[in-house]
């Protein structure tokens, strides 16, 4: 493990008190997790949507911790068959929480075997090929499944349904980024003030996993240059140095709306043509860029596709044709 990897776990909340944001959902949460306790039961399966970063998974941990149950960790992707489903199910313990990320790219084969788990604590295996092959019940521990996706529209209704409870996180707005800078910046020992937390999480793009990455950055710089207290002149210079705008624009975020703008003539285009022009996945662009850009304001969808918005012109300083200077 990295050690940023290792900072970005110990950074992480660890109760529902310590997790900034999302007041609703944590309300909802306490709640959820006060009830099942006070009737020794599993809590209800929970699923969690949003752009990467928000704190899903974050907030699984929160659950298992607060239930004072285990967490078994894996994700979509990584549960080809249904063997490695059952592997899984058949070791929980009574009211542990198994939190899957990139629920949205499970198998259908293995979606479809968790479905009765989730509902009745069975797990149903198919055993064998051809005219020999038969179903085997496996009995499982009541448990909490906790899914985790960034594309919600593309879960299938039979697996949406099953979670009883659904969060859509949303983008954190500064004075909730600021504070998760400060409460960071404390758990690493690192001084900063006000102004200088501040302006780390106004270019933070309302996401606290990106305002820690800044904030570790900014801490190398300061350690570089000799810098006791991270100042708001202290984070401008780091910022600029990483080539992070006003907007909390990275080099990728312009990119993508200069693409549009001078390659396309501002749109529409497609996600593909767009990802093609430049040199990035356009799951990734869909999943971890565009939100942000439509939340503020600087892309636009349409049945046609993405369009720059006056706003990415006004940005980037160009002159949308036909416009009057």
């Amino acid at each position: 493990m990295d050690e940023d990897r290792k900072l970005d776990l110990a950074l992480r909340p660890r109760e529902l008190s310590e997790f900034v944001g999302q007041e609703r959902t944590k309300k909802i949460l306490g709640m959820s997790i006060k009830a099942a306790r006070g009737r020794d039961e599993a809590m209800d399966h929970v699923l969690l949507s949003g752009p990467p970063g928000l704190g899903k998974t974050s907030l699984a941990h929160i659950i298992a911790r607060e239930m004072v149950v285990n967490v078994r960790v894996t994700s979509g992707p990584a549960l080809e068959r249904q063997a490695d489903l059952a592997g899984i199910l058949t070791n929980l313990e009574k009211g542990d929480v198994l939190f899957i990320d990139e629920i949205h790219r499970l198998q259908k084969p293995v979606e479809e075997r968790l479905y009765s788990a989730m509902e009745d604590f069975d797990f149903h295996m198919m055993v064998g090929e051809g005219m020999g092959a038969h179903t085997m019940k496996l009995s499982v521990n009541p448990f909490t499944l906790v899914g985790a996706t960034t594309r919600s529209g593309l879960l299938s209704s039979p697996l949406r349904d099953r979670f009883g409870q659904h969060f859509h996180l949303d983008f954190y707005d500064h004075a909730e980024l600021g504070e998760i800078v400060r409460r960071s910046a404390d758990l690493l020992k690192m001084a900063i003030d006000d102004n200088g937390a501040t302006e780390i999480a106004s270019r933070s793009r309302g996401t606290p996993r990106i305002a820690n990455r800044l904030l570790r950055r900014v801490r190398d710089f300061a350690q570089v240059n000799e810098a006791p207290v991270v100042t708001r002149e202290i984070a401008l210079a780091a910022l600029d140095l990483l080539e992070i705008d006003t907007a909390g624009f990275d080099k990728m975020d312009r990119a993508i709306l200069g693409a549009i703008i001078d390659k396309f003539d501002g749109g529409p285009v497609g996600v593909e043509s767009l990802a093609a022009a430049v040199g990035e996945e356009s799951d990734t662009i869909e999943e971890v860029y565009e939100p942000y850009l439509l939340q503020e304001g600087f892309l636009a969808r349409t049945s046609r596709g993405r369009v720059a918005t006056q706003r990415a012109y006004a940005h980037l300083g160009r002159v949308r044709r036909g416009t009057m200077l």
